[in-house]
């Protein structure tokens, strides 16, 4: 077995870190604002109770 065949490279674990870490980004940024509107009616609640 030759070397650079033995093993996952720094790259190949830079590659997916960035992979894993776009995926978190997405996830929460999608889930950020569909919960963010889940708390729009308590806010016109109290800003036009005030």
């Amino acid at each position: 077995m030759r070397g650079s065949e033995r093993g996952a490279t720094a790259v190949e674990y830079a590659i997916m870190v960035a992979m894993v870490a776009a995926v978190i980004v997405t996830a929460v940024t999608y889930f950020g604002f569909q919960t963010s509107s889940l708390f729009v009616p308590v806010s016109d609640f109290f800003t036009s109770h005030h």
